[in-house]
């Protein structure tokens, strides 16, 4: 084994309220029994020494205690013993000022390294502690370098970005993850867009009506699960290459060489802090538009290098929906009507033919249409590009704005992202390297869209299935198997509370793994409301309902955007 490689731990427990002592023990012995078999890094659950669901900070005061003290230097001495690092959480107070943290330290061999304090609070933590103030810190340890978040913090697609562009290999979250099966699908998508490893441990077990999902693991950046285990206290092992992780974010296609900073300045924009009703009508300009229910489409096959052959596919795929009961907006493929970039013969001006056929289907038929093909503008430079059509014509366009290892052979870069507002709310529109970022839909989702599409022409990464969870779980979250547990794009419409429709070519030579959907925003209702394509030709339609204007506040989860409300955007500076 290589000095980058190492092997690592983590521990799913239940803790007991009011039991500290117990509590600290068996974590000890779980410890100790990880550092024995030779984990140099082993990561514990949020809370870990006092249990979670605390009424007041005045039930909980009994059991904090300050960092360091006399908890973790008793987990120091194991670390000092067996040479290995430790992650845990326990509710800290700060001397100086007397506030409450939920809190992870990282402690090695030579004693504490450093701690986090949990920076984006679920329901239950304003009951008794404050929100975190020491930022996203990367620690530097013998062993690589090292991030701490902690349970709802890796909701939010910023701060996983915060430590992976400060150079995380590892990312250790330590949770008390709920209402899912596990490993949670947002957890693995972190992994995947950072180029990191991602160490979770999570607690299990009922505490107060609450029933917690356990699935510990440990994620590889590919998106890979390494270990996991299900119910029950245990350790999970796994070997992880450190190397693995700085070289993809060393490569000059990673996912971190390839965003597109110049673009981002509205991250750090708040722009549901306010009302949103009034807050996208202020001064009259741009309110949202009133929003109705209704009938989205994706629909999935592989592009031909003809036009005419994928506008014929195009026509039988409004048709398929209109059998179906209709469709008010279909969206289909990356490069779907001009086919993939051969020479520039296939490009076209948006006023060319192509567009134009488009337009007509759109006209005819009585829908709105998007679809992507090669442009060529009035400087002959050349560009991915989608074009948006009605009823009423040419709508609108979007130049693709992050360009994969293809698309830099012959596109220009776009340089503004683009919202339209049509009867079935306010749409924004992405193409598939695009929404591997999580920068992308996060801005659609500031700019007040209730529907983000995405024509993608992806090979990765591809959705990957669960076996099934013995955790009980409350009716109705589903516990058993999953054949597209976790789908990226589905996170992408949950942590951004938008309506995301994805549609993929399904070539299996090619490795176009199709799997097409429009999915939810909200990604913890069930039954899920969701419309996919499987592994063939098709189309797939969601009905949707972007209403809620007629309230002084919105009460509809797509206009309301409660994961994007509770952002904390003070803290995303170093993200531009």
């Amino acid at each position: 084994m290589n000095r980058d490689e190492i092997r690592v731990a983590t521990i799913q427990f239940e803790p007991k309220q009011f039991e500290k002592e117990r509590n600290v023990l068996e974590l000890l012995r779980l410890v100790r029994r990880a550092a024995s078999s030779g984990s140099k890094l082993i990561v514990t659950p949020e809370m870990g020494t006092t249990g979670y669901c605390w009424y007041t900070r005045e039930e909980v005061a009994p059991f904090v205690e300050t960092i360091p003290g006399p908890t973790t230097q008793r987990f120091a001495e194991v670390a000092e013993e067996f040479e290995t690092h430790i992650v845990m959480g326990l509710p800290e107070i700060d001397a100086a000022t007397g506030l409450y943290y939920n809190a992870a330290v990282l402690i090695g061999p030579e004693g504490v390294i450093g701690k986090h304090r949990k920076t984006h609070s679920y329901i239950s933590e304003p009951k008794w502690s404050a929100p975190g103030d020491l930022g996203h810190q990367v620690f530097e340890t013998s062993i690589g370098r090292i991030a701490l978040l902690i349970c709802m913090d890796i909701h939010f697609i910023e701060t996983a970005r915060l430590v992976a562009l400060a150079g995380a290999d590892v990312i250790c979250h330590i949770s008390n993850w709920l209402a899912e099966r596990t490993p949670a699908p947002y957890w693995i998508s972190r992994a995947f867009e950072n180029d990191c490893y991602l160490i979770e441990s999570n607690r299990w077990g009922l505490e107060r009506t609450v029933q917690f999902s356990g699935g510990s693991c440990v994620i590889s950046p590919e998106g890979k699960i390494e270990t996991a285990i299900d119910d029950a206290d245990g350790i999970g092992y796994a070997e992880v290459d450190l190397q693995n992780a700085r070289l993809r974010k060393q490569s000059p296609h990673s996912f971190l060489a390839d965003r597109r900073p110049d673009c981002y300045h509205e991250l750090v924009q708040n722009s549901y802090l306010w009302n949103p009703l009034d807050f996208f009508g202020l001064y009259g300009h741009e309110p949202l538009p009133p929003g109705r229910k209704s009938r989205i489409g994706v629909g999935q096959f592989n592009p031909s290098p003809l036009f005419q052959d994928n506008l014929s596919k195009i026509e039988a795929a409004i048709k398929t929906a209109e059998a179906q009961g209709g469709a008010d907006l279909i969206l289909f493929p990356e490069l779907s009507l001009s086919g993939p970039f051969t020479v520039s013969d296939n490009a076209q001006p948006l006023s060319g033919p192509a567009v134009a056929a488009l337009t007509g289907l759109a006209i005819r038929h009585r829908t709105y249409l998007a679809a992507g093909f090669v442009e060529c503008d009035d400087q002959k430079k050349l560009y991915n590009t989608v074009a948006l059509v009605g009823p009423e014509g040419l709508t609108g366009f979007y130049r693709k704005i992050h360009l994969n290892a293809t698309d830099k052979q012959w596109a220009t870069a776009g340089e503004r992202w683009k919202t339209f507002d049509l009867p079935v709310g306010r749409v924004g529109l992405l193409i598939g390297y695009d929404a591997i970022f999580p920068e992308s839909t996060r801005i659609l989702a500031l700019r007040g869209c209730d529907v983000v599409l995405c024509a993608g022409a992806q090979t990765a990464p591809v959705p990957s299935s669960h076996a099934g969870s013995k955790i009980r779980q409350n009716y109705p979250i589903p516990t058993g198997a999953d054949p597209y547990h976790w789908h990226h794009y589905r996170v992408r419409a949950g942590e951004n509370n938008v309506y995301f429709a994805f549609s993929n070519p399904v070539d299996h030579q090619k490795g176009y793994f199709g799997l097409s959907g429009v999915f939810a925003p909200d990604t913890f209702a069930f039954p899920r409301r969701e419309a996919i394509v499987n592994t063939e030709e098709g189309i797939a339609i969601l009905e949707i309902d972007t209403t809620n204007l007629g309230s002084s506040y919105p009460t509809n989860v797509v206009r309301r955007k409660d994961l994007v409300a509770m952002r904390q955007p003070i803290q995303y500076k170093t993200l531009l």
